[in-house]
């Protein structure tokens, strides 16, 4: 009976004890399992992202272009078949860690370039080109507007879009397109979207055009825009509630909007920028939030290395411990993919055909050469007579005088038309050679009435006296609104006092009041040819002149001629056609010059005019050295501002009353 007690008892103490050994592993089971989610929870996600912007339709590598060679070391940057080995190379490298990699575009992926110029005979070869890269999102800049929202409706439509969103997704925030417009009833473009990534983190992504690109949109009616930042306090409220943890602003608005930006919007956490084509080698910080901007035309892959702690939501930069830099440069050190270039090599074909057929058969090849040159011509110093400005002026008037055989007394253009300098070739297969691509794409943006890419040259008359006026004009832009608005001439020269464009701005309605006196004097040349130097070929140009003169500008700088007298009066310029008759604002395209029903481009002028240049020992049209440097047309002159002049007077009068005042006193003591 004892015993069988006993035995009784030692089987429960048996079980209890098994049970306490269950319990007593589970619990650990539980600490060991909450342990590994505190970690797992402190534990940091990687990611990297790649930013490219304002690659204006860089398909090729250029500055020159000639200098390019697919094996050898050589000075050409960017073109899409690099940044495609640039881009492949570092997702290799991080697909063997798991770490997500985002290729993102801050917009005006096309414009300038000739490639361009094949939208609007309906093909998407940039678009296309970022497809296939991978990238993830490209934001709409002001450039993709340049043929107007209905070829750029037609362009999306031809890269695959609204489908391709599901690859390379379109943002434009604050872009209001109307709701029967094709952008908006087909869903072209998105507001903004999160991508969970395949380490779980979340990004969202939303894409905004700024105040001053928004300005620079030549033809986006009728698109509208809404605030930026009200949209951005929207967005980031509404991603950070679907549980973003990371928020990127993709925009085009310059590093001094950005900025702005950062400081007004709290919850970005990085801001992919565009517009000012600034390279920042570092980020900018601002609030908290990194802005990140990579240059212009492919010149650099930008590259973010960074870790997000999910139980802080803290963000860290990763560059510096992986030894990256923020810029890569797209140099010779990325061979071309060979996929990429090929689909290059195939459009290369079709706009070769169209150049052939829009110059009656003068230019075969978009690589051709047209002309050589021993020195650079630039588009430099900013706010100032340029030598390639120069260049670009006596193509639209020279050109177009012999193809018309019309007298051209001027012609102007506007800096902001104006892309970049003549370079020629440095290396030994290239040496001073200058294609027709790397003259077309400074000088291709825009398009014409007709349709086609290229503004058109425009032939218009004025008074002598509406040119001293346009004068006038051109102080007054750049005085107010930079070396975009800066006008280079031909056929004429003057100078200047900037000082005393404007009198002063009338308070809160920001309305500048010009002088109408900040030119001193101007001189037209009545010699053949390009002007020179000779004295004896200036006539003045007075004011009050009523005799008609031949202008030749193009279809964007014309359309604002009349808007100026709406504004400013005393500035009115009144179009005519050449026998003196006012030219409606509704009818400037009877001022296009057109041969053979062709409009006549200044890309076509300038092409022209550089395969006119004196024939060299080498047998080809060679740069005349009056383009090295500039031949004093446009003058700057310090006087005294007029502002100082009733002021001066005023001081004049008082001193004179005072002298007086002592005069009459002395007398009266004389008297005593």
């Amino acid at each position: 009976m004892n015993y069988l007690c006993c035995k009784k008892n030692t089987q429960v103490t048996c079980s209890h004890l098994f049970f306490l050994i269950i319990v007593v592993l589970l619990f650990g089971l539980s600490l060991f399992i909450g342990s590994q989610s505190i970690f797992a929870a402190d534990e940091e996600l990687f990611l990297t992202i790649l930013h490219t912007n304002d690659e204006h339709g860089a398909v090729i590598p250029h500055s020159p272009t000639v200098d390019y060679h697919p094996f050898r070391e050589n000075p050409t940057v960017g073109g899409y078949a690099r940044l495609a080995s640039a881009v492949n190379q570092i997702r290799v490298e991080k697909e063997s860690s798991g770490e997500p990699v985002l290729l993102l575009s801050a917009g005006d992926y096309i414009g300038g370039s000739p490639y361009s110029w094949l939208i609007p005979e309906g093909y998407a070869l940039e678009l296309k080109l970022k497809q296939m890269i991978g990238y993830n999102a490209v934001v709409i800049g002001n450039h993709e507007y340049d043929y107007g929202p209905d070829i750029l409706a037609g362009y999306y439509i031809e890269a695959g879009y609204p489908a391709a969103h599901e690859d390379t997704i379109i943002l434009a925030s604050n872009t209001v397109a109307p709701e029967d417009h094709p952008l908006a009833s087909m869903g072209l473009y998105r507001e903004s979207t999160i991508l969970t990534l395949d380490n779980g983190l979340k990004v969202g992504l939303f894409g905004l055009i700024g105040k001053e690109a928004i300005s620079y949109t030549t033809a986006n009616e009728p698109v509208e825009f809404s605030d930026q930042h009200e949209i951005a306090k929207l967005l980031v409220d509404e991603m950070k509630s679907q549980g973003a943890d990371i928020i990127i602003a993709i925009t085009h608005s310059g590093v001094e909007e950005d900025r702005e930006l950062a400081r007004t919007i709290a919850g970005i956490d990085l801001i992919i920028g565009g517009h000012c084509h600034t390279a920042l080698e570092e980020p900018v910080v601002e609030n908290n939030t990194y802005i990140l901007q990579a240059g212009s035309l492919l010149q650099y892959l930008g590259r973010f290395d960074l870790a997000y702690n999910p139980a802080t939501g803290d963000l860290r930069v990763r560059n510096t411990e992986n030894d990256v830099p923020y810029l890569i440069p797209l140099d010779y050190n990325f061979p071309p993919d060979r996929d990429i270039d090929l689909i290059i090599e195939e459009y290369t074909e079709i706009l070769n055909e169209m150049i052939f057929e829009k110059t009656g058969g003068q230019f075969q090849h978009v690589l051709d050469t047209v002309m050589l040159s021993e020195f650079e011509i630039p588009n430099y110093p900013p706010l100032s007579e340029s030598p390639f400005g120069n260049f670009v002026a006596d193509a639209m008037r020279l050109v177009t005088e012999e193809k018309t055989g019309q007298k051209a007394d001027f012609a102007i253009q506007a800096n902001g038309a104006i892309r970049g300098s003549i370079t020629p070739g440095t290396m030994p297969h290239a040496l001073g050679q200058v294609s027709a691509y790397d003259l077309a794409e400074l000088v291709g943006l825009g398009i014409g009435p007709d349709g086609d890419a290229g503004y058109s040259i425009v032939a218009a008359y004025l008074t002598g006296e509406e040119i001293r006026r346009a004068l006038e004009v051109a102080t007054l832009l750049s005085e107010m609104m930079g070396d975009t608005y800066f006008l280079q001439f031909s056929g004429l020269r003057y100078s200047y006092n900037p000082q005393n464009a404007i009198l002063f701005t009338v308070p809160f309605l920001d309305l500048p009041i010009p002088t109408t006196r900040a030119v001193i004097s101007a001189e037209r040349y009545v010699g053949d040819g390009r002007q020179g130097f000779d004295d004896d070929l200036y006539v003045p140009l007075e004011r009050g002149d009523e005799e008609l003169y031949c202008l030749i500008t193009d279809s964007y700088i014309v359309s604002f001629l009349p808007m100026v007298g709406e504004m400013l009066p005393s500035l009115d310029i009144v179009l005519k056609d050449e026998e003196g008759r006012p030219v409606d604002v509704n009818e400037l395209d009877s001022l296009i010059v057109n041969l053979d029903n062709e409009d006549l481009k200044v890309w076509a002028t300038v092409l022209e005019y550089a395969a006119s240049q004196p024939v060299g020992s080498s047998g080809l049209p060679e740069a005349d050295s009056y383009y090295a440097v500039t031949s004093g047309r446009i003058n700057p002159v310090r006087t005294i501002p007029l502002v100082l002049w009733p002021i001066l007077i005023l001081v004049a009068l008082v001193i004179v009353v005072v002298l007086l005042i002592r005069h009459r006193k002395g007398k009266k003591k004389l008297a005593k």
